[in-house]
């Protein structure tokens, strides 16, 4: 699965063409869209622009499995907003995709056993879901739940998996521990792009990395599913490019997707939103190497 950057404009409009062509460029590679996740500044944008980023995904996929950030956007010390969240969630679910909750203030003033029973609820009410630990160097309003926590999510139903974001790689083995041992079929999503290579150890994927590139992440898992020892060729150019996005400070790494998405000639623009991070324009000829250098592995 990959986390589909929101283009935009220098004036701060959103470049509709630009994000409905890459959405079908993630489609054609065979990964699964996430939309108006982070690295769709969810947090950032309005209501309309998240429902029209959604009904994109809804129209394009057609059918075809995806995935939608159910955000809501509250403030520090709320309440959790049980009927707001159902109402997203159930809107996600009405347009074809799968439902991810998305880290809130509400949900972030809930005990770990609370939190829990967010997630079932929420099942029972609309259905299949993935759940979303975000460590708080991408969102303040993010949390990573404790092992124990972890283990009773497990035991919801209608969670089918959730994205794990610490950008550790020991608290994500612990998951794939309990996972195998008390539901084999749950998916840990990495989310941790500097570690891209937990693919090894039996996770699966949702990164924004993929963003910058979804045809060399495909060619790199049909190289990892072939066995193919150029897997870790590419996944070392794949990670070089994901450690120099993703540093500090990481939410830096939407305007380096943009950057390298125009220098690829895939997007006509390369801005971002108002309070989006922006990194410095030094970064652009080191992206424009990788770029170069990784479109040695492409079609």
């Amino acid at each position: 699965m990959s986390a589909i950057l929101l283009p935009f404009r220098p004036d701060g409009s959103v470049d509709w063409d630009g994000f409905a062509e890459h959405l079908q460029r993630t489609l054609d590679a065979g990964l699964v869209p996430a939309v108006n996740m982070d690295t769709g500044y969810v947090q950032l944008i309005d209501e309309s622009t998240r429902a029209r980023a959604l009904d994109t995904a809804s129209k394009l996929c057609a059918g075809r499995a995806f995935v939608g950030g159910a955000f809501v956007a509250d403030s520090v010390g709320d309440d959790y907003d049980a009927e707001a969240h159902r109402r997203v969630a159930a809107g996600i679910a009405e347009a074809g995709g799968t439902p991810m909750v998305f880290p809130s203030w509400g949900l972030h003033s809930l005990d770990e056993g609370a939190w829990v029973d967010a997630h079932a609820d929420l099942g029972d009410a609309v259905g299949d879901l993935l759940a979303f630990e975000l460590g708080a160097m991408f969102v303040p309003n993010g949390r990573i739940v404790s092992l124990d926590a972890y283990c009773r999510l497990l035991a919801v139903e209608s969670c089918l998996g959730a994205k794990h974001s610490s950008l550790s790689r020991q608290l994500e083995w612990e998951r794939l521990a309990v996972r195998d041992v008390d539901r084999p079929d749950f998916l840990v999503l990495t989310g941790n792009d500097l570690a891209i290579d937990m693919v090894m150890w039996g996770s699966d994927y949702l990164l924004g990395l993929s963003t910058f590139a979804p045809d060399a992440f495909a060619v790199r898992d049909r190289l990892w599913l072939d066995g193919d020892p150029a897997f870790h060729q590419l996944n070392d150019l794949l990670q070089e490019l994901g450690a120099f996005a993703f540093r500090a400070p990481v939410p830096g790494y939407r305007h380096d997707a943009a950057m390298f998405l125009h220098a690829r000639g895939w997007i006509d623009h390369d801005g971002i939103p108002p309070g989006a991070v922006a990194r410095p324009e030094s970064d652009r000829p080191v992206l424009a190497d990788i770029a170069s250098r990784l479109a040695d592995w492409l079609p």
